[in-house]
């Protein structure tokens, strides 16, 4: 793979990863639902799909007809795809920087004020007046919480108030820095590193890619 296609694909995943290594160093949990967080990975793999599939597939007839304007046209298949998963998602919230310890009581707590009908069964909470059914899962590696739609009747105006709810919560709520996010910030560091060493050690191949690229 040649300098230019590396910064590509390596860039906006070296942004994500550093954003996800400030977060879980952070003194207080961080609250995203489903929809922001996939589509943020949807961006951080983008540069994979530019310099992967994208180029590999890229329609000739289109190219004769646009010119370097097909990419554009491509970046917005994209970004419609993107935007028609997120759509697609049941509610989800996600917790990071959180462990189910810390989550559980103070989502029992949250409930009651809620809906006065909330109920636990296992790890599924019920909330009949706001329309909400969700499990609670936990990846304690990474130390998140995920608060995922049981069912597919879900009410999104029940998640919002959730959501509001939560995010109130988690900010009088504080934790200890998660020493993942040490080595998420390591990792995006080293992709930057090798971005900004292939783009300076050879600037005429950089060049040459890209006229090759937008088929100049």
């Amino acid at each position: 793979m040649d300098p230019l296609h590396i910064a590509i694909a390596l860039g906006p995943l070296a942004v994500y990863t550093l954003l996800m290594g400030m977060l879980n160093l952070f003194r207080r949990p961080f609250l995203t639902t489903g929809a922001r967080d996939t589509a943020a990975l949807g961006i951080a793999v983008s540069g994979f799909v530019i310099a992967g599939p994208m180029e590999l597939f890229l329609p000739e007839s289109a190219v004769i007809l646009f010119g370097p304007l097909v990419w554009v046209l491509l970046l917005a298949f994209y970004t419609l795809c993107l935007t028609l998963v997120v759509l697609l998602m049941r509610p989800r919230l996600i917790i990071y920087n959180a462990t189910y310890s810390q989550v559980r009581p103070l989502l029992s707590d949250l409930s009651l004020q809620l809906d006065k009908e909330a109920r636990w069964a296992g790890e599924n909470l019920m909330l009949p007046q706001l329309g909400v059914q969700l499990t609670i899962e936990s990846f304690p590696p990474l130390r998140n919480v995920q608060l995922v739609s049981a069912g597919p009747n879900q009410s999104y105006a029940g998640w919002r108030r959730l959501e509001v709810a939560m995010a109130a919560a988690l900010r009088e709520t504080s934790v200890q820095a998660n020493p993942y996010g040490v080595s998420l910030l390591i990792a995006s560091g080293a992709m930057t590193t090798l971005i900004g060493y292939c783009l300076i050690s050879d600037r005429q191949g950089v060049a040459s890619a890209l006229f090759d690229m937008l088929r100049l």
